[in-house]
């Protein structure tokens, strides 16, 4: 049955001979041995996952250093009155939303290995730019074009693994990038700290200091990074610069073997028809929103948050480092963790558990300390929570057409999570936050009860597959047919 029958070998954790030979490969005769395949991979390992881990850090940077400069003056050079620096923030998340689909097109046809650096280099150019604006329509022109250029970021790279790793091994390296946002947030409060104290500078009329210092050297670092990864960047297996020819081919051909298809065939309807119509995306779409509502309004928001517990800006910014740093040891380690277990939901509802003590810790405790404490609940566990949805989806998706459009699917939907995030924290509501705080903590209880629902579903479906209650899905069907029946079909095993 092809790809179907691949993939609920995948399930049950049966390996395919790598001496097999298979019709839809190019390089049917080849063979090699486990320990040959697991030195490749960890030459993989070591030069692919670190360039996006990097990448997507300068991403996330550059798109919440608005948080830092916050607090050191811009939205008073700037006169921002009101709900106008939650307006920006939206305008980013809006034209990111809407430039997501169009990038990975793009993206298709100039190949990852040149897009993604011109990408990053595009919006290390934006964010320095942003250092000259002089007023909010400046502002929101600013944060409009980082969201154009950013927008294909995220769902690029995460394609860009897809070319290299198979369906088992990917998950976990997603976890690894992906946890470049809380590296991100803590490499900026120190980074902001350090560029806000240097002596003003400039000529006349362009003078550069603290808020505008954040901006223009974070654009710099960005667009060299972006430059040196044109550089280091491979474009696939069959090209990588680290591999010997013997290995190009080892590379190539396990994916190959993998699908038993091109991984990068063509979308047809049918596959946007089992992602849409799957229930259990719903469930992972929903809590990825969720999720991102957390996340994208904590690292915007903290800064100002820990300023408003009485702290002055310079010690908000240095005390916004440690809770990022747990978040990225958590988020990895839980990777780690789902991966070895096979499991999902039982993290996501773990770890939401924690998120939910933190809110109702901010939302009823006065204390500072208590409420700084309450600050690394939240982001340990909320942080690892949008890998986890996202790949619980992509688990649950029958072959890599269908996997494509899970994953945008998912990830459009916490998108528009990110623009609800600027919204819940606003100046009137300030110091307290008890509105944003109260948001979340609903959030967070929906992230628990989404898991726990998406665990039952799924063991419900499975134990329904495994006494015959879905073999009439096959009736009267050809053995293609039944192959594109995908994540339907009756011996399809859900992960819960």
């Amino acid at each position: 049955m092809g790809d179907l029958e691949k993939e609920i070998a995948l399930h049950h954790e049966k390996s395919t001979p790598k001496d097999a030979s298979s019709s839809n490969t190019s390089l049917p005769e080849l063979s090699w041995t486990d320990a040959e395949e697991t030195a490749i991979r960890r030459k993989i390992d070591w030069h692919c996952v670190p360039i996006v881990t990097v990448l997507y850090m300068f991403c996330f940077l550059d798109r919440v250093n608005i948080g830092n400069a916050r607090i050191q003056g811009l939205a008073k050079d700037l006169n921002l009155q009101g709900t106008q620096f939650n307006w920006a923030l939206s305008m980013f998340y809006i034209i990111y939303l809407l430039f997501e689909v169009p990038s990975n097109v793009l993206l298709k046809a100039v190949g990852p290995r040149f897009f993604l650096p011109l990408l990053v280099c595009a919006f290390g150019l934006v964010s320095l730019c942003t250092a000259f604006v002089t007023n909010f329509g400046g502002l929101m022109g600013a944060r409009a074009v980082l969201g154009v250029f950013e927008g294909g970021a995220m769902p690029g790279m995460a394609f860009f693994l897809t070319t290299f790793y198979k369906r088992e091994e990917l998950l976990f390296r997603i976890g690894i990038y992906v946890s470049a946002a809380s590296i991100a947030g803590a490499f900026g409060g120190l980074l902001a700290t350090g560029l806000s104290r240097i002596p003003e500078w400039g000529v006349a009329g362009h003078t550069l200091h603290t808020w505008k210092n954040i901006f223009f050297f974070e654009g710099i670092i960005t667009i060299m990074g972006g430059l040196l990864a044109l550089i280091w960047m491979p474009t696939d297996p069959m090209t990588a610069w680290f591999l010997n020819e013997r290995e190009r081919r080892i590379a190539a051909e396990r994916l190959l073997r993998e699908h038993r298809a091109d991984p990068a065939g063509k979308i047809e309807w049918r596959h946007v028809k089992l992602a849409v119509m799957n229930v259990h995306n719903y469930t992972c779409g929903l809590g990825f929103f969720m999720i991102n509502v957390t996340v994208q309004g904590l690292s915007v928001f903290l800064p100002t948050i820990l300023k408003d517990l009485g702290w002055e800006s310079t010690k908000a910014q240095l005390y916004s480092v440690p809770p990022y740093v747990c978040a990225c040891v958590v988020a990895v380690a839980v990777a780690y963790g789902s991966d070895k277990s096979k499991q999902r939901g039982i993290w996501l509802a773990a770890f939401s558990v924690l998120a939910i003590i933190g809110f109702a810790i901010l939302r009823w405790v006065s204390q500072p300390n208590v409420r700084y404490m309450a600050v690394f609940f939240v982001t340990s566990g909320a942080f690892q929570g949008g890998p986890g949805f996202l790949s619980w989806a992509m688990n649950n998706s029958a072959g890599p057409a269908v996997r494509a459009v899970t994953s945008g699917y998912v990830l459009t939907l916490a998108t528009i999570g990110g623009i609800v995030a600027t919204w819940a924290y606003i100046p009137d509501d300030a110091p307290k936050y008890h509105t944003g705080h109260t948001i979340n903590l609903g959030g967070q209880i929906a992230v628990f009860c989404l898991s726990i629902f998406g665990i039952f579903y799924c063991a419900w479906e499975n134990r329904a597959r495994a006494a015959g209650k879905r073999d009439h899905r096959l009736q009267g069907l050809t053995e293609e047919q039944q192959e594109q029946l995908g994540n339907r079909h009756p011996r399809f095993h859900l992960w819960t």
